[in-house]
């Protein structure tokens, strides 16, 4: 008998068996598709690295630095800023700590003026100096506190709310304040950006940290059923022998969770990302680019290979454009995407190839207001689950949620001289 099963190789099953592997205990984790990531994979496509969706990665996330060596993923980093299409043509917001050459053609660009800035500045504020448990005190929609600092001008309408459309894959502006305002702290102290062999780099060293402290990862072994006998907990596997633990921590997708814990299913965002080969880029910029006119179905735009090379074979550039995927409606087609694209980047882009289009129905869990504590991570006797739906839609959140749920199995074990050891 085993003293863990992980259920799900996720960034957060991975970092709590890697915990728990380090600190002695028999850990199996039982991964029903055919590699380890859940949602952090990538595929090789013709010479091309495709992310499952767009994804970025955040350095200034705490439970990554805690969790990965950073420097061996080689990351390439986006500029801090956006582009944005205009009725007049196509402007430029830069970080303006970090660009302070930047700030006159951000003046210039008819997106910011004074109320507006004064405005941001006020919602922003309370972010760099509070915890988010100060920040989700008496939490609202995103769009009320922005009607209560008064932020109602361009830099809103044409620069905030298309951005975080993508970041948070909902356009109504009913994501926790709380939680936006945490992101944006995370986008304003770090440079997101990728690893040079895609986002799958990230579960892959989670993978063989617990490799190398002992775990046993079983990949093409799905759970399928967890029942209790005893002092052992029983997990039988599709298409393979059933396995006993003391302790079981179930970190799975939301559909999986509901069948093996009968936990109510999160409630999911979607979204919908389209890859193009071309080959010549249809601009110099690495920035990520958004339509500040209101139109769709694009919500945000990126040339890949001006970030991260290794994206592309050589001669080739790939690009993303990503579109909200709702619940409950038609996606996005092919010819509207490409007239999108057309005008976002004021090109012809008939020559470009269609490499894939990934739907994400589940691409991150819901956030409304207002936001609760994390959730914890005890379910039944012996019984775990992690997940960033447990924690905070991200992947800090998703890795958080791993290291939790670790802290609690070493506890229950009756290791809290072990448990306090790990980082909180």
């Amino acid at each position: 008998m085993h003293d863990v099963i992980v259920i799900g190789a996720g960034l957060a099953g991975l970092r709590c068996a890697g915990l728990l592997s380090a600190r002695g205990l028999d850990v199996v984790v039982l991964e029903a598709t055919d590699a380890v990531g859940g949602r952090q994979r990538t595929d090789i496509v013709d010479g091309f690295r495709l992310d499952r969706g767009f994804q970025v990665l955040n350095p200034a996330y705490p439970a990554l630095r805690r969790s990965v060596d950073l420097d061996a993923l080689a990351l390439g980093s986006f500029p801090v800023g956006v582009r944005v299409r205009t009725a007049e043509g196509m402007a430029e917001l830069r970080h303006p700590l970090r660009y302070p050459l930047s700030i006159a053609a951000s003046l210039r660009s008819g997106l910011v003026n004074t109320r507006d800035a004064v405005a941001l500045a006020r919602w922003v504020a309370p972010a760099l100096v509070h915890p988010l448990s100060r920040l989700a005190r008496n939490d609202v929609a995103v769009r009320e506190a922005w009607d209560a600092v008064g932020l109602s001008g361009p830099l809103r309408t044409a620069v905030l709310e298309p951005f975080l459309a993508g970041v948070l894959a909902e356009s109504r502006g009913e994501t926790s304040n709380a939680f936006a305002r945490l992101l944006v702290r995370y986008f304003a102290l770090g440079r997101p950006g990728l690893p040079a062999q895609g986002i799958a780099a990230v579960p892959e060293q989670l993978a063989a940290h617990a490799r190398a402290a002992g775990a046993d990862i079983r990949l093409g072994a799905g759970a399928e059923r967890i029942s209790a006998r005893g002092e052992e907990i029983r997990v039988e596997v599709s298409e393979g022998d059933s396995v006993n633990a003391a302790r079981v921590v179930v970190a799975v997708g939301p559909d999986a969770v509901t069948d093996l814990t009968g936990l109510a299913r999160p409630a999911m965002n979607g979204l919908q990302t389209w890859w193009f080969a071309a080959a010549e880029p249809p601009t110099a910029s690495a920035l990520l680019t958004v339509d500040g006119r209101g139109r769709g179905p694009v919500v945000n735009t990126v040339v890949m290979t001006r970030t991260v090379p290794s994206y592309a074979p050589a001669g080739r550039h790939l690009i993303a454009a990503t579109c909200l995927l709702p619940r409950g409606t038609d996606p996005a087609e092919e010819n509207e995407v490409r007239r999108h694209l057309s005008e976002i980047w004021g090109a012809d882009i008939s020559a470009w190839e269609l490499i894939r289009r990934d739907d994400i129905a589940d691409a991150l869990p819901a956030q409304p207001a207002p936001l609760g504590a994390a959730r914890s991570p005890r379910y039944a006797e012996r019984l775990y689950v992690a997940g960033d739906h447990r924690d905070t839609a991200s992947i800090q959140g998703a890795l958080a949620s791993g290291e939790r749920a670790a802290r609690a199995v070493l506890s229950d074990a009756g290791s809290s001289s072990r448990a306090a050891s790990l980082h909180r």
